[in-house]
């Protein structure tokens, strides 16, 4: 039976859970064109942290671990295969510097298995205060919670000169 144009037409598409500077819509839209906003929710059971300060020109790296306390705001976006590419080079995943992994994000329509990109290096090390400012931009433009973009603003970052 032919599926006819219609269904030839049709463009793959996997869920993406964006939680740092891809939080920004306007970002994502220039990184991925062809991929709308779906929705946004929570990852729960995992927490926002840095880590691979020696992989980052300006302090550490954002990423997710497991914690079952804590949970992480998030943008979650149907990236077609074009896009996912882009992405994986942008996300330096190519390097293998970041990894993928399927998690489940709590949105309020219902739970969705999405992937994520994972730092593959030690956590630990500082963010600069530049790059807090644009995780903390990002989630505002976001929609993010008043209260979880404050968070952000206030953590710890590396100081001028280390």
């Amino acid at each position: 039976m032919d599926p006819g144009p219609r269904a030839a037409s049709l463009r793959r598409v996997t869920l993406y859970a964006a939680y740092g500077t891809n939080l920004d819509p306007a970002r994502m839209a220039e990184r991925c064109p062809h991929s709308p906003l779906q929705a946004t929710g929570w990852l729960t059971g995992w927490r926002l942290t840095f880590g691979g300060e020696e992989h980052g020109w300006d302090g550490a790296l954002a990423t997710i671990v497991e914690d079952p306390i804590d949970q992480v705001f998030v943008a979650v976006y149907d990236v077609t295969p074009e896009d996912e590419r882009h992405m994986d080079v942008w996300e330096a995943a190519d390097t293998g510097l970041y990894l993928k992994t399927r998690v489940r994000v709590s949105t309020l329509t219902g739970e969705l298995v999405v992937w994520a990109y994972v730092l593959d290096a030690y956590e630990g090390g500082l963010p600069s205060a530049s790059y807090l400012g644009v995780l903390a931009d990002a989630a505002e433009a976001a929609d993010a919670p008043a209260d979880y973009v404050a968070a952000l603003r206030r953590r710890p970052c590396r100081s001028i000169g280390l």
